[in-house]
């Protein structure tokens, strides 16, 4: 079994259009909806996502919803309300019923970082609806991870600590290993190619990241490591899905069939919750 934690929907053709990516994004301005990553995940025995939304507009949140509603290989929605918003309850009130609501990821740093309390009072909405966080690793994150223990968070894409075949940078590893000291916090190994690699077409060879990788495994652990392949943003990297899923596989099963199956979905089902489809 192998779920994939991260992957973005969205279709410009709509009349509303969309707010991401950009019209001038020759990589990523086009269509991309289930049917086109299952064409590319299905084969490498990918048996479920979770989509994350890209798009600021709350309206998108029921967009991708009713996308997914007959498609059980889609477990569920991350989606993207603002914690600022007049409308925050509300818009939570009305989409945490749904079992493909999972979470949120919003986009306020650094607003948090000066709205603490605020921004706490809020997420505890997402505790007393059992949903959980994708953030980024920042002060704000791991002050929340503590003032509010029962909520479940997710650090997307590394970290942002950049992977370029060399040791860690001592002070993103100094914050991640103080995020990683919370143990609601969980880390998803994901955006290695596009994201955190800039070397273009991306590096194949798992030594190259390796000393990102076992940075991350003495942290988080066999038990709160996650995988996303961050498809279709991982087409910046000029790589596949295939190399994306085979680059961590190849790390991850050097320590197990126990370890792989943690990191591929178990690990996520604990963080997600979400709820079987058949």
């Amino acid at each position: 079994m192998i779920v994939d934690t991260h992957i973005h929907i969205y279709d410009p053709t709509r009349p509303q259009g969309v707010p991401f990516p950009e019209p001038d994004d020759e990589v990523l301005y086009r269509r991309v909806l289930p049917d086109d990553y299952k064409a590319l995940a299905v084969p490498l025995g990918v048996t479920g996502t979770i989509i994350v939304e890209a798009s600021v507009w709350a309206e998108d949140n029921q967009w991708v919803l009713d996308v997914i509603a007959d498609d059980p290989f889609v477990l569920g929605l991350v989606g993207n309300l603002d914690p600022r918003a007049d409308d925050f309850g509300d818009l939570l009130d009305r989409f945490a019923p749904s079992p493909l609501f999972l979470g949120i990821r919003p986009r306020t740093y650094p607003w948090e970082r000066e709205n603490l309390d605020e921004m706490t009072k809020a997420y505890e909405k997402l505790v007393a609806y059992d949903l959980e966080l994708d953030s980024g690793a920042n002060e704000s994150t791991i002050e929340l991870a503590k003032r509010l223990p029962e909520l479940r968070i997710v650090i997307n894409h590394c970290g942002n600590i950049p992977a370029d075949g060399n040791s860690i940078d001592p002070e993103k590893l100094t914050l991640m290993q103080r995020a990683a000291e919370c143990p609601n916090i969980f880390c998803k190994v994901s955006g290695l190619m596009d994201l955190r690699c800039k070397v273009r077409p991306a590096p194949t060879d798992l030594v190259f990241y390796t000393p990102l990788l076992d940075a991350l495994w003495d942290m988080f652990g066999e038990d709160r490591v996650i995988y996303g392949s961050d498809w279709p943003v991982l087409d910046y990297s000029e790589r596949t899905v295939a190399d994306a899923q085979n680059l961590v596989h190849a790390y991850f099963s050097e320590k197990g069939d126990d370890v792989l199956e943690k990191y591929f979905w178990k690990n996520a089902k604990k963080a997600y919750k979400w709820i079987d489809r058949g």
